[in-house]
C-alpha cells in the first residue's frame, strides 16, 4: 500500500464516444432505396458495426450508433496517438439475400474520417458534418458531379474533457508537414521500378523519450506531371482508409513566396534553380502531416534541444518495395536502404518571440554518423526505426495494393533491382577503402548519398506548434509594463474636489464685488478724483468710507451684493465644513459661525489680495532665442569642453518647456557624456512619463537599466520601442545588441533578422520612390545604372562628441566577439541583398503559361519574365546606424558591441567608416593613440575622406600640435562634400587664425560659422577678428549679435569695453567693464589689455 501511495495518482482512463448519426443522399447498387450500416474503426480496430438501416431518396439513413473507446493516461503515446490517428467510418451497402444464400451479401460505398484532434483542444463534445468518399467498385464511383454528395453526421463526445485547462496551458502540439522533395538524384525514374520513399525526424513526448515520425509512400512524378492549384495533407497513419479518405478534411498546403521562406535556396541565385526544379525536375510528393502531442516535459526537453543545437536532423532514404517470399527467416532489419540522407533543418527561428511556425526548402547531404552527431549530439541514425514503422504502416493498408498506385513494370526492371539489393545492402555500410586498419578509423562514405549534394535536391517541410515556444508580450502588455515602471504624465490639470471649487468660487465672487464697490466710489468721488484733490489722512478717510456705505445701504446695492455672496457662502459651508442640517445646540452655532467668520475674512483678503497683485505685474518679454538654437549652442559647448555653460543652456530649455520629451532626452545623452548615470536616467524617466511612445527615451532608458545590469526591465523597454515603431531598424539593433550583452543568442539573431528586414525595406522604398525620376531620363535601369540610386540613400546624422568625458563603458567579455560572428553568419543568409529580391520572385515562380511537352532544353517561360529591377542594397549596415545613434547619445558600451558586430559582419568589416566611428568613440574615452592608429587606417583606404581629416584635426588640437590641426582643417575645407560637423571645425581653425594673428582669415572662417549655424561664439570671433583689424563699427555689430544671443559671455562684455574705449564713449564703456566683472571675466590677457587702454583714456574703470 505504501509504494502505490508513493507515486504520481493516474487518471482513470475516459471513455472517447462517436456517435455516427445519420447519412444523407446515399445510393446503392440497385438505386436510392437501399439497406446500409456503419462500421467504426480506430488504431485498425474495428469499435463496432451498427444495425442496418433502410434510407430512400427522401429519408436519411438514421444510424444513431454509437462507439467508443478508451483513452488512458498512463502513457503519452495514447494522446499522441489521437492527434494523428482518425476514426475511420465506413458506410456499407446490405443487399439482400438471394435463393440458398445463408448469409447476406454486403457492398462498400464509402469512407470518413472522424479528426479527434479538438478533444486535446479542451473540447468534450463537438459536431461534424463529413463528405463520405466513394471506394472503388462502388456505385458512389459513378454518381454524376451536380449530383449531391453523400454526406455524414457524426458527434464526438467525453464526460470530461482529455485536458484541464491547467494542462492546455501547458502542453504543446506540434504539426509535421512533409510536403515534396525536389531535385532528387539524377538515378530517380518515374517510370522506372517502384521503390519507397521515407522521411523521418525524431520529435520528444516526454522529458526522456522520443517518438520517431515517419512520412511514407511518398509518390515520384515526372516534371511534366503538375500538381494541382490546392494540395490537400494526407493523414499519416490512415489506416484501411482508401481513396478520398486519406485526405484531412480542410487542411492543404500553403502557397507561400521566397521572401516568406525560413531554410535554404532563398538568395537571389537560388530563384532560377529553384523555378526550374519545381516546374521541370522530377520529385517525391508526400504531402502528409503528422500531429505529436507534447506534454510540459516534453515542450522544456523540445526547446533544450534547439538551444543546445539549433539545428534538427530530418533523414529520408529509399527502399525497395517489400514482396512476400516463401522462405523463412526474412526479418525486416535485412529491408536494404539506399539513398541514405538527411536534412539539417533550422529550428532556432522557433524559439524567437511568438514564432509559431518556420516554412523552408531545406537541402538535403549525404548522411554520416559523425557529421550528425557533431551537428546535434545525436548517436546513429533512425533509418532502421524508420524501416520497422513503415513496413508496420504499410502491411495493415498498403497504397500499392489497395489504391493502385504502384506502375506495372517490366519484370526484368524489377529483378535486377532486386538483385542490386541483394549485392549491397547499404551505401553506409560501404567502407572507402578495402583494408582492415582503415574501416576502424575512416568513416564510411555515403556514394549514393553524395547524389543529393551533386543534384542540389532539396525537401519541402512545414512545422508548426499550436503555441509559440516563447511567448511574445503583446502590446498591450508592454504599455501598461512601462506605465508601471515611468508612470504616464497626465495629459490635463487634476480637476479641483468641491471643497476648492467653493473657495475658488468665493475668490471670484469676492473679486467682482470689490470692483462693483470700486466702481460705486470712484462714481461718488469723481469730481475730487479729476481734479486730483483727494484729501489724505485718517480723518477724510473716514468720512469717504461712512459716506460710501450710507450710499449702498440707502441704495439697496448693499443688500444686493449680500445677495451675491450668499451663494458661494453656502457652498463652503456645504462643501468644507460638511454641515447640511441645522444646529439644535446654540452655543455650537455661535463656535461655527465665529470660526466661519475669521475663515472667510482670510479668504477675503486672499481673493482681494489676487486681484491687486495682477496690476503689479510687469510682462515678461519674449526669448530673443529658441530651442533649436540653444541646442546648438549647449552642443557648441561640448565640443569645447565647457560643460557648466552647455548644462546652463539644456536647463534653460528645459525651463522654458517642461512637457517636451526632447529636451529631456537632450539633456539626458549631455549627462550621460559627464559620466552623471542617475540624473540621465531621471532625464530618460522624464522623456518617456511625457510621451510613452518616445522611442528614443525607451532605448536609452533601456541602455541605462542594461548598464545597471537591471536586465528584466532594460528587456521590457527595448520590446516597447519595437512595438510602439515595428519598422524601425535602430530598435530592432539596439535589442538584438542588448540580447548579445546577456548571451540570449536566439534572441539576438531573431533581433538583427527583423533590423535586416526593416534595413532593406527602407532601401527598397527609397529605390521606389526615386524610380519614377530615373525613368523620365531613362526607360531601362540595368545594373551600373543602379548604383547612383543607392547613393542616394541617405546616412543616419550623428554628431560627434569627441572631446566628452568618457563614463563608465561594459567592455565585450572575449567570447562574445566569436558569438557575434556566429550570429552574423546566421544573419547574412537573410541579409539585405536576398531579403530585397524575394518580392520580384513571387511572381517568377507562378509562371502562366503552359510548359511544352517533351521540351528539356529550358525554363519554358523566361522570355515572359519582366526585367528585374535593380535590387535594394542598403548603404548603412544596420549595425552602422546603431553605432551613429550610440555615439549621438554617448552610450559607449552599447557603441563598442556594435562595432564588433560590424567588423565581423559578412557585409561589414574593416572600412573607413568603421575606423572613423572607433576613431570618434575613442576620443570620447580620451584614449588619443587609439584613436590616432584608427584615423590611420581610415585614411589608408580612404584618403579624401573628409570625416576622418575633421577628426584627425580635432586629435592634433587637442593634443596642441596646432599647426598639423591647421593643416588637417584646411584639407577638409577644401574637399567637395562636407564632413560631418562643420560648425567644429570653422570654430577651431578660425581660433587657430586668432593665434596665428591671421586676422583676415580669421574674419572669413568665423563668418561661415555665422552664415550655416550662428552663435555667440562664433559672432565673438568675428568681433574680435574686426577689433584687431580696426574695424570698429563692424565689431560693435558682430559683438552686439553675440550679446543678443548670450548676454552672460563675460569676453563679449570685456571686447564691447575696449570698442567703447577706443570710441571714446565713457559710459558705455564703464557699463560693458562693470558687466563683463559681474558676469566673471577671469581672462587675465584681456584684463590687462582693458586697463592698459583705460590708463590711456583716462576713463572706462569707475574704481579710479
Amino acid at each position: 500500500m505504501a509504494s502505490e501511495d508513493e507515486g504520481p495518482k493516474v487518471r482513470p482512463p475516459e471513455n472517447v464516444n462517436i456517435t455516427v448519426l445519420r447519412a444523407r443522399n446515399l445510393r446503392g447498387s440497385k438505386g436510392d432505396n437501399l439497406n446500409s450500416l456503419v462500421r467504426v474503426e480506430y488504431n485498425n480496430q474495428s469499435l463496432g458495426e451498427s444495425p442496418k438501416v433502410e434510407s430512400t431518396a427522401e429519408y436519411a439513413a438514421e444510424y444513431n450508433y454509437n462507439a467508443r473507446f478508451e483513452c488512458t493516461f498512463d502513457d503519452p503515446l495514447t494522446l499522441d496517438e489521437i492527434a494523428y490517428k482518425p476514426v475511420m467510418v465506413t458506410v456499407i451497402e446490405v443487399l439482400p439475400k438471394e435463393k440458398k444464400q445463408k448469409e447476406e451479401k454486403t457492398l462498400l460505398l464509402g469512407q470518413s474520417t472522424v479528426d479527434l484532434l479538438p478533444l486535446l483542444r479542451g473540447e468534450n463534445r463537438y459536431k461534424s458534418t463529413l463528405v463520405v468518399h466513394p471506394l472503388p467498385g462502388s456505385p458512389l464511383e459513378t454518381a454524376p458531379p451536380d449530383q449531391a454528395k453523400v454526406e455524414l453526421d457524426v458527434v464526438v463526445f467525453v464526460n470530461e474533457p482529455l485536458l484541464s485547462e491547467e494542462q492546455l496551458k501547458e502542453v504543446n502540439l506540434l504539426t509535421v508537414s512533409v510536403e515534396t522533395l525536389y531535385s532528387p538524384p539524377e538515378a530517380w525514374n518515374p517510370t522506372g521500378a517502384p521503390f519507397i520513399y521515407n522521411v523521418t525526424l525524431p520529435v520528444p513526448i516526454t522529458a526522456d523519450r522520443e517518438t520517431t515520425v515517419v512520412a511514407t509512400n511518398g509518390i515520384i512524378k515526372a516534371g511534366t506531371d503538375k500538381d494541382l492549384p490546392s494540395r490537400q495533407k494526407k493523414w499519416c497513419v490512415p489506416g484501411n482508409a482508401q481513396g478520398g479518405a486519406i485526405y484531412i478534411p480542410d487542411s492543404f498546403v500553403p502557397t507561400t513566396n521566397f521572401d516568406e521562406e525560413d531554410g535554404d535556396f532563398t538568395s537571389k541565385e537560388d530563384r532560377e534553380f529553384r523555378n526550374e526544379a519545381e516546374m521541370e525536375k522530377t520529385r517525391v510528393t508526400w504531402n502528409i502531416e503528422r500531429r505529436c502531442f507534447m506534454d510540459p516535459a516534453a515542450v522544456q526537453s523540445f526547446q533544450n534541444k534547439i538551444a543546445q543545437t539549433r539545428v534538427w536532423p530530418v533523414e529520408i532514404m529509399r527502399t525497395p518495395v517489400p514482396t512476400a517470399t516463401k522462405g523463412k527467416g526474412k526479418s525486416e532489419d535485412e529491408t536494404p536502404i539506399f539513398y541514405h540522407g538527411v536534412a539539417y533543418v533550422n529550428l532556432a527561428p522557433l524559439l524567437y518571440p511568438g514564432v509559431k511556425k518556420i516554412r523552408g526548402a531545406y537541402k538535403v547531404m549525404a548522411f554520416s554518423d559523425h557529421e550528425v552527431f557533431e551537428k546535434t549530439k545525436r548517436k546513429g541514425g533512425l533509418a532502421e526505426e524508420a524501416i520497422r514503422v513503415a513496413t508496420a504502416m504499410n502491411r495493415n493498408a498498403s497504397p500499392f495494393a489497395k489504391g493502385g498506385k504502384a506502375p506495372k513494370e517490366e519484370k526484368g526492371g524489377k529483378e535486377k533491382e532486386k538483385d542490386a539489393a541483394k549485392k549491397q545492402p547499404s551505401s553506409m555500410l560501404k567502407p572507402t577503402s578495402d583494408a582492415g586498419s582503415e574501416t576502424d578509423v575512416t568513416p564510411p562514405q555515403n556514394l549514393e548519398g553524395m547524389q543529393y549534394v551533386e543534384a542540389k535536391s532539396y525537401l519541402m517541410l512545414e512545422i508548426t506548434l499550436q503555441r509559440p515556444l516563447v511567448p511574445k508580450r503583446p502590446p498591450e502588455v508592454l504599455a501598461k509594463r512601462v506605465a508601471e515602471l515611468i508612470p504616464p504624465r497626465p495629459l490635463f490639470a487634476r480637476r479641483t474636489n468641491g471643497a476648492e471649487r467653493a473657495v475658488e468660487d468665493f475668490h471670484s465672487q469676492v473679486a467682482s464685488v470689490g470692483n462693483l464697490v470700486l466702481e460705486e466710489f470712484r462714481s461718488l468721488f469723481a469730481d475730487q478724483l479729476i481734479q486730483g484733490d483727494l484729501p489724505s489722512g485718517s480723518e477724510p478717510s473716514d468720512e469717504r468710507r461712512r459716506k460710501l456705505l450710507y450710499e449702498l445701504n440707502t441704495s439697496g446695492k448693499y443688500f444686493a451684493f449680500k445677495e451675491q455672496l450668499k451663494h458661494s457662502v453656502v457652498k463652503i459651508v456645504r462643501e468644507k465644513y460638511l454641515k447640511t442640517t441645522t444646529f439644535t445646540d446654540k452655543e455650537e452655532l455661535h463656535t461655527f459661525l465665529s470660526e466661519l467668520n475669521v475663515f472667510l475674512i482670510d479668504q477675503m483678503h486672499v481673493g482681494l489680495g489676487k486681484v491687486l497683485s495682477l496690476e503689479d505685474e510687469t510682462p515678461v518679454p519674449p526669448p530673443l532665442t529658441d530651442s533649436a538654437q540653444l541646442k546648438h549652442f549647449a552642443r557648441e559647448a561640448e565640443v569645447n569642453e565647457n560643460f557648466e555653460v552647455a548644462s546652463k543652456y539644456y536647463q534653460e530649455r528645459i525651463a522654458r518647456n517642461r512637457n517636451d520629451g526632447d529636451h529631456w532626452f537632450d539633456y539626458g545623452t549631455f549627462c550621460m557624456l559627464i559620466n552623471d548615470i542617475s540624473k540621465a536616467e531621471e532625464c530618460f524617466k522624464e522623456t518617456v512619463s511625457i510621451n510613452q511612445s518616445h522611442v528614443n527615451g525607451l532605448l536609452l532608458y533601456g541602455i541605462v537599466c542594461a548598464m545597471e545590469e537591471r536586465n528584466s526591465v532594460a528587456e521590457t523597454f527595448f520590446e516597447m520601442a519595437t512595438n510602439v515603431e515595428p519598422n524601425c531598424t535602430l530598435a530592432w539593433t539596439l535589442l538584438g545588441l542588448f540580447y548579445d550583452g546577456i548571451e540570449n543568442d536566439i534572441q539576438a539573431e531573431f533581433a538583427f533578422l527583423e533590423a535586416n528586414k526593416r534595413n532593406v525595406a527602407n532601401a527598397a522604398a527609397k529605390v521606389k520612390s526615386a524610380m519614377p525620376e530615373e525613368t523620365e531620363k531613362e526607360n531601362v535601369v540595368e545594373g551600373g545604372d543602379a548604383e547612383p540610386e543607392r547613393e542616394k540613400v541617405v546616412k543616419t546624422p550623428a554628431t560627434p562628441s569627441e572631446s566628452g568625458k568618457s563614463h563608465r563603458s561594459g567592455k565585450d567579455k572575449p567570447g562574445s566577439v566569436a558569438s557575434a560572428h556566429k550570429k552574423k553568419l546566421s544573419v547574412s543568409s537573410k541579409s539585405a541583398p536576398d531579403g530585397g529580391t524575394r518580392k520580384q520572385s513571387a511572381q517568377s515562380n507562378r509562371p502562366t503559361s503552359q510548359p511544352a511537352e517533351g521540351s528539356q532544353q529550358g525554363t519554358p517561360f523566361e522570355e515572359e519574365i519582366p526585367p528585374r529591377e535593380p535590387t535594394p542594397v542598403p548603404e548603412t549596415s544596420i549595425f552602422m546606424i546603431a553605432v551613429d545613434f550610440l555615439l549621438e547619445v554617448k552610450a559607449m558600451n552599447f557603441c563598442e558591441r556594435a562595432l564588433a558586430h560590424e567588423l565581423l559582419s559578412p557585409t561589414g568589416g574593416p572600412s573607413a567608416a568603421y575606423y572613423v566611428a572607433l576613431a570618434r568613440l575613442k576620443l570620447q574615452k580620451k584614449e588619443l593613440e587609439e584613436a590616432n592608429d584608427n584615423l590611420q587606417e581610415a585614411l589608408v583606404l580612404n584618403h579624401q575622406d573628409p570625416d576622418a581629416w575633421a577628426i584627425t584635426g580635432h586629435l592634433r588640437y587637442l593634443e596642441g600640435d596646432i599647426g598639423e590641426a591647421k593643416s588637417c582643417y584646411e584639407r577638409t575645407l577644401s574637399f567637395v562634400a562636407d564632413a560631418r560637423e562643420m560648425h567644429s571645425i570653422y570654430l577651431r581653425l578660425a581660433s587657430i587664425y586668432l593665434q596665428e594673428n591671421k586676422f583676415e582669415d580669421a574674419k572669413n572662417t568665423f563668418l561661415l560659422a555665422c552664415k550655416k549655424s550662428p552663435s555667440c561664439v562664433s559672432w565673438l570671433g568675428v568681433g574680435i577678428a574686426c577689433y584687431r583689424l580696426g574695424e570698429l563699427g563692424e565689431a560693435e555689430d558682430a559683438l552686439s549679435e553675440a550679446n543678443i544671443l548670450n548676454n552672460t559671455d563675460s569676453e563679449v562684455w570685456g571686447y564691447l569695453s575696449l570698442v567703447c574705449l577706443k570710441t571714446n564713449r565713457q559710459l558705455e564703456a564703464e557699463q560693458a567693464y562693470k558687466y563683463a566683472l559681474k558676469v566673471g571675466l577671469q581672462d587675465e590677457g584681456l584684463l590687462g589689455e582693458i586697463h592698459e587702454i583705460q590708463e590711456a583714456v583716462g576713463f572706462g574703470n569707475p574704481q579710479f
